[in-house]
């Protein structure tokens, strides 16, 4: 346990350095392994870092019709993700001096803030390609939401908390129940929704007409597209670790402060999104995406295991 307030602040200043350092990393391993499995040689798994850094040093072009949101977007979608992450068990089963203040729905409301001022900057942008991305993106964030709403009402009757470190230690006890087991799969389907990978959107496709996410950020160019990015990165880094450690269950995490038990928290950490990179994987080499309108079909059975989720949990 900790038992002072540096510890605590530097604790909480290491789960924030492994959500802004590791999650290129993830995304550069689930992009090289995807391309390797298609016959193809692959980037580098360090090149997401290469291409922040080139971003970095290029110029920042703002169109003419844009507006104090267009400019602002870039950093509150950045930093959404490393708020949210002051809430979340990432290395530590136990809570941080942040961890009460605020529970799973303060977490999506932040989230949800930073796409929020995302889709207002691309608009504000004044591209078509933009506008299109927006409307697409819209569509399917009306279809995650009640999913999120569900699984939150589930976690609420089955832990009586939506703290999430309370509702880890709930989970961990309840491994392969059907709550469980349905919780899982219907947050994992939104996951997929959430960070614009197959079967809803593809994120290594260049067809203007057929992307969701990425048509958002035509516009943006520079620092503010590195920082997007980045950011993105770090949204699908967040949202799984909710999965792994909130909804799955409190396996690896340091149960104390000592540089053993936070080496071992970062390596099964690693380890676990190892094994969600490879699912992964083996999904979008599986299927092809989805037409626009059938993604509330997809959603929709989302929505039906966690709807599930809601109804074991009650009874």
């Amino acid at each position: 346990m900790v038992h002072s307030l540096q510890e605590a602040v530097f604790l909480q200043l290491l789960q924030l350095l492994t959500v802004l350092l590791l999650a290129p990393l993830i995304s550069g391993i689930l992009t090289r392994w995807k391309e390797f499995v298609q016959g193809k040689k692959g980037p580098s798994i360090f090149q997401p870092y290469w291409n922040f850094l080139k971003l970095f040093h290029k110029e920042r072009v703002v169109p003419d019709s844009a507006g104090w949101i267009y400019s602002a977007a870039p950093y509150i979608y950045f930093a959404a993700p490393l708020i949210v992450t002051l809430l979340i068990p990432v290395l530590t089963a136990f809570p941080l001096f942040m961890a009460f203040a605020g529970d799973m729905l303060s977490g999506g409301f932040i989230l949800g803030l930073g796409g929020f001022f995302l889709l207002a900057g691309a608009t504000a942008g004044g591209s078509p390609y933009a506008g299109v991305g927006t409307t697409r993106n819209r569509f399917v964030s009306l279809c995650t939401e009640p999913i999120m709403f569900l699984v939150l009402l589930c976690v609420g009757f089955a832990a009586h908390s939506t703290v999430p470190y309370n509702v880890t230690k709930t989970m961990g006890g309840m491994f392969f129940s059907p709550i469980h087991i349905f919780l899982f799969i219907a947050f994992f389907m939104m996951l997929l929704a959430e960070a614009g990978r197959i079967p809803v959107d593809n994120p290594s496709s260049h067809q203007e007409f057929s992307m969701i996410d990425a048509n958002r950020v035509y516009d943006y160019s520079g620092p503010d597209l590195a920082l997007i990015e980045w950011g993105g990165s770090m949204k699908f880094f967040v949202l799984s670790v909710i999965m792994m450690n909130v909804i799955f269950g409190p396996w690896g995490l340091a149960s104390s402060a000592t540089f053993l038990d936070l080496l071992t928290a970062e390596l099964v950490l690693f380890f676990k999104f190892l094994i969600l990179d490879a699912l992964i994987v083996w999904i979008e080499s599986s299927i092809g995406k989805l037409r626009l309108l059938r993604i509330s079909e997809y959603l929709g059975v989302a929505g039906t295991f966690a709807l599930l989720a809601v109804i074991f949990s009650l009874t």
